[in-house]
């Protein structure tokens, strides 16, 4: 399972979930703006900036990151 975290206007968040999208992988979109919880999941993660982005079996980590992105194909 991969969750992306993200908001409304966020260019790296877009760039995010489009290659998720463009490499056919499954994900969650948690918007911090619409849900206390998911922006509480998200700060617990010790990351200030988004998208973060969270999979099973990999660190998380946060920012548009092709080279991590990548690792997830």
């Amino acid at each position: 399972m991969i969750k992306v975290y993200s908001k409304p206007n966020c260019m790296q968040c877009e760039f995010t979930k489009n290659f998720l999208k463009n490499n056919g992988l499954q994900f969650e979109v948690r918007d911090v703006t619409e849900s206390e919880k998911f922006k509480e999941e998200a700060f617990e993660t010790g990351y200030t900036s988004l998208p973060i982005v969270i999979a099973d079996g990999h660190a998380p980590f946060a920012g548009f990151r092709p080279d991590e992105l990548e690792k997830l194909v």
